[in-house]
């Protein structure tokens, strides 16, 4: 009886995503429900068989009528709840503009809902609080994540004033944007730079103004996930530490960020191994705030930026020292 009933969630899941997309795969089917490709094919015969206008066939995708719509369907008291984390998420790991379409968008949503569920979304959002992290978006571009958004989807280029850490003043750049992902905790927008003729990386906070431009894009791009592939696949330095026992569970939840890829447990220290291609910069500064309970086993270029760096800062010290 419960393959019956978990069949039946199925093919109504399957019902309600068909209307989310223009066109659906049966691989994409398969992927989502965690089934066969065979039985995403029973499951379309099955809709087909009540009636429901699905068009398309194995090896391309699936379809519905653009005149088919599907009811209202009442949320569930779990998914009614998950309203008020997505909100709290948005608002604070968006920028403004973005932030305050989404809450506009779940405001409708919110109407759809009973009077009951709607005390259950007030009761949780005050006992739920989500603290941002700071610097993420630069205040003077208030609007860039939707900027680029609309760009990738109208396939126009955007003009963009963008700071580099070693220049003085900002540069003009157009860009041709591919995708918007979060790495480590910032938002970068990977596109096609016509200045350098390749394609590019922008961290969001350094971009000090963004505008929209008339001019459509120069080329065909491929998805976002093709170039992050190929960025992954740049030449990286393996290092190596020694952590004490004692601090090295704290830090497990960042040491992600800076190319960790897997332990071993020695008697004395847990050894950490990292693929990075920052190692003078993110990875050495990072180092540097557990140094005095860490050992570096390689490379050796590594020991001597962190010798540079605590000789420069002990000089400073010395300097501001009366």
């Amino acid at each position: 009886m419960s393959d019956i009933k978990k069949r039946f969630d199925r093919i109504l899941s399957i019902y309600i995503h068909l209307q989310t997309k223009r066109l659906v795969t049966s691989s994409e089917l398969a992927n989502k429900f965690n089934v066969s490709v065979r039985t995403i094919y029973r499951d379309v015969q099955s809709l087909l068989q009540a009636g429901i206008p699905i068009y398309g066939e194995a090896g391309t995708g699936y379809s519905m009528m653009p005149e088919f719509r599907l009811p209202a369907i009442p949320f569930t008291r779990e998914e009614a709840l998950s309203f008020v984390a997505a909100e709290k998420l948005v608002s604070q790991y968006t920028d403004k503009q973005l932030a305050h379409n989404f809450a506009t968008a779940i405001s409708k949503m919110k109407a759809l809902l009973r009077y009951s569920e709607k005390q259950h979304l007030e009761e949780a959002h005050t006992q739920l609080l989500v603290q941002g992290m700071e610097n993420v978006f630069n205040q003077e571009v208030p609007d860039g994540l939707s900027v680029l958004i609309e760009s990738i989807v109208s396939k126009r280029c955007v003009h963009i004033r963008y700071q580099k850490p070693a220049n003085g003043s900002p540069d003009e750049r157009i860009i041709e944007p591919v995708g918007v992902f979060i790495e480590g905790r910032f938002w970068y927008v990977m596109a096609y730079c016509q200045l350098r003729q390749d394609y590019r990386q922008f961290r969001l906070d350094r971009i000090h103004y963004i505008r929209l431009t008339t001019d459509s894009f120069t080329k065909a791009h491929q998805e976002l996930a093709f170039y992050l592939a190929k960025k992954n696949q740049a030449p990286k330095i393996a290092v190596i530490i020694h952590v004490d026992h004692a601090i090295a569970r704290y830090l497990n939840w960042d040491r992600v960020n800076y190319g960790f890829t897997h332990e071993v447990v020695l008697e004395d220290a847990i050894e950490m191994h990292f693929l990075t291609d920052n190692l003078d910069g993110y990875f050495a500064r990072w180092f540097l705030m557990f140094a005095d309970q860490a050992r570096i086993v390689e490379p050796a270029s590594l020991r001597d930026r962190i010798g540079e760096l605590i000789a420069d800062s002990l000089q400073k010290w010395r300097e501001s020292t009366p």
